[in-house]
């Protein structure tokens, strides 16, 4: 797996305006390489990475889709998370982030079963019962607006690799290292603006001056103007 990443931007803070200006600067990064190819799309992973694939899509002139994977939140705290879901059903689990958060086997299985549930109703909400993009034999970019624990992003490339993709590729503004490290079985390339080092407390949110969530419904609008 190789990586790239911009070396000026290690272990700063606040570095981008917003999703927008993070993607218009990741699509830059891409660009010497994979600006005007052909057999390259963009997969943004809802909802943070669709603003930012919008940006790759528009600059980079590539097919653009969704790419529905979600985290299996912790019960306690839904903004964190032990594992992640894709729209195959398979699960991959945090361990460690399981047994730090005291997670027993029937939480497990109760959260599981709810992110499936949303999993069905976001690619119904998104797709309106149109199907998944076709990778087969495509190079995949593959967008969020960070990486955390890196379980979500991988729960995607493993679907696209499932289904073909010649080749996979992780491109974020912001990620730490070990998440990085964890995708190397199933990624060939990573693009991460800035990579933090070392073991400290990671957020996504520290590389954005204006940081909020978004709800699925501003993403649908975001979806259906990049259509107009």
């Amino acid at each position: 797996m190789e990586v790239y990443e911009k070396t000026e931007y290690r272990n700063t803070q606040a570095l981008f305006e917003d999703r927008i200006a993070a993607g218009r600067e990741l699509a830059e990064f891409l660009a010497p390489k994979y600006g005007g190819s052909k057999g390259v799309m963009v997969l943004a992973i809802p909802a943070g990475g669709v603003p930012v694939g919008l940006e790759l899509k528009r600059r980079l002139n590539m097919p653009f889709d969704v790419c529905i994977v979600r985290k299996i939140q912790n019960p306690w705290n839904r903004e964190s998370g032990f594992g992640a879901v894709n729209l195959d059903g398979e699960v991959l689990l945090n361990e460690p982030m399981k047994r730090a958060m005291g997670v027993s086997q029937e939480i497990e299985r109760e959260e599981i079963e709810l992110v499936k549930a949303e999993l069905r109703e976001r690619n119904r909400f998104f797709r309106g019962g149109r199907e998944a993009a076709d990778v087969s034999g495509r190079i995949v970019i593959l967008t969020d607006d960070g990486l955390a624990s890196g379980y979500t992003m991988l729960a995607a490339a493993m679907s696209v690799g499932r289904r073909g993709a010649a080749r996979v590729v992780a491109a974020v503004p912001t990620a730490p290292r070990d998440a990085v490290e964890m995708l190397e079985e199933h990624v060939d390339e990573v693009y991460s603006l800035h990579i933090q080092y070392g073991r400290g407390p990671f957020a996504v949110a520290r590389a954005y001056q204006n940081w909020r969530d978004l709800s699925r419904e501003e993403v649908a609008e975001l979806l259906e103007r990049s259509v107009e």
